[in-house]
């Protein structure tokens, strides 16, 4: 069966205008506010801030801008300042997630730490706090963990923190793709000593770029501010004591972000029923959508992604940068139902590639639930615990998630993935 290509491609997740963010990008331009200071900076920080819950939002120029900055005032709070030149964790190793994009780990290298995997679990796809608990059995020292909700989804945060307390160690909260999401009943952003969001083109909120950093405490978030614009001192010239960056979020890039949040609701809504129709359409094949529990979170539903049943898995060889694979009937793989989308002008992606395979990260720690895993090796060894990221790196996918996707569009991609099942 051919199914005709659309005319114009269906994205994964494009920007979602409404007419509000030229209000405000035309107000910086003409009370010529267009650098890093302005109105609607103030306002964003001060509606994300209501939104979430914190104490207080600083909106800097990405995520990662965001996620560096947090990492850095974690590590300062418990290492100290370090000497020009050297990072606050140099010397010391992290608990990161390990199925989620690599923007949420990077930073830790950047501050001279040592990243050790957690593995995934399948509830949630997100950090396993069994996992987490042998990481902490093996590496008794570690006072830090940077966790994920991945796609929009809550991990089990509440137990992550529960393990944290218990051991002294402070989170860094990565709810760069979980915006608008809740866990019992609060917004993720919350549950982290530093918490960050992003507001980059493919979120469900964007500025075309940005973040933000959440801080319980206004020291905190006065020194995210200082480090985001250089570090400049309070003196008549320009004083620099510390090592500063160009992080500041730019006035009319907030003016996109403060349009876009009236519409934070909506957008979930679309994005929760294009869920639900990919649900209702697979119901009958060897798949399922990625999980969530209903009694502890609702997800913003960013990303729409399915998992292929071990038993419906045809023949799939992934290298580096390339991938093989053989069509059987009545099975299919993320590879070729990639392939048959793409062939609709419509994107889809590949699941996060876990980090520790990850060639840059090949010779970090990796735990496991049962506490095996590898140390400085990229070898398997028969017989340990499941490598749970990378099962669900080998059989799962995203599908097309965009909100202005119409109903007819996204059962023609329904179809097609169908069909690769025949």
């Amino acid at each position: 069966m051919t199914i005709t290509p659309f005319e114009e491609k269906v994205y994964l997740s494009s920007p979602t205008m409404h007419g509000e963010e030229l209000k405000y990008m035309q107000e910086a331009y003409e009370t010529n506010w267009m650098s890093t200071v302005g109105a609607n900076i103030n306002e964003v920080e001060r509606l994300i801030s209501e939104k979430i819950g914190c104490g207080y939002a600083v909106a800097l120029s990405s995520g990662t801008a965001a996620l560096h900055l947090a990492i850095k005032i974690a590590g300062e709070r418990l290492y100290g300042q370090p000497r020009v030149g050297h990072g606050t964790l140099e010397g010391h190793k992290v608990f990161a997630s390990d199925m989620t994009f690599d923007a949420t780990v990077n930073p830790i290298a950047y501050e001279g730490g040592e990243a050790v995997f957690i593995d995934t679990e399948y509830d949630t796809w997100n950090m396993d706090p069994v996992a987490l608990e042998k990481a902490f059995e093996m590496y008794p020292d570690v006072r830090l963990v940077v966790v994920a909700h991945l796609y929009g989804t809550p991990g089990k945060i509440g137990e992550i923190r529960r393990i944290c307390d218990e051991h002294g160690a402070l989170i860094v909260e990565d709810a760069a793709e979980s915006f608008g999401a809740t866990y019992k009943g609060s917004q993720t952003g919350i549950f982290g000593d530093y918490s960050i969001i992003s507001f980059n083109g493919n979120k469900i909120i964007t500025g075309s770029s940005g973040g933000m950093i959440l801080c319980r405490k206004k020291e905190d978030a006065d020194k995210a501010r200082k480090w985001s614009t250089q570090s400049r001192e309070a003196a008549p010239w320009y004083q620099h004591e510390e090592l500063g960056y160009n992080y500041r979020m730019s006035n009319v890039i907030a003016g996109v972000v403060r349009g876009q949040i009236p519409y934070l609701e909506e957008h979930i809504a679309q994005k929760k029923a294009i869920y639900e129709r990919y649900k209702t359409g697979f119901a009958d094949l060897p798949v399922e959508m990625n999980p969530f529990d209903a009694e502890t979170s609702e997800p913003n539903f960013w990303l729409s992604c399915m998992l292929i049943k071990p038993e419906a898995m045809c023949r799939q060889v992934r290298g580096e940068k390339d991938v093989l694979y053989i069509s059987e009937p009545g099975k299919s793989c993320p590879s070729e139902i990639l392939d048959a989308i793409a062939a609709l002008n419509a994107e889809g992606r590949p699941i996060w590639k876990p980090m520790h395979l990850q060639p840059i990260y090949r010779m970090n720690p990796f735990i496991t639930a049962s506490g095996n895993g590898r140390g400085g090796t990229n070898a398997y060894i028969e017989g340990e615990a499941a490598d749970v990221g990378l099962d669900i790196f080998e059989r799962g996918l995203c599908l097309p998630s965009d909100n202005k996707m119409t109903a007819e569009q996204q059962d023609r991609i329904i179809e097609a993935v169908r069909e690769c099942f025949k």
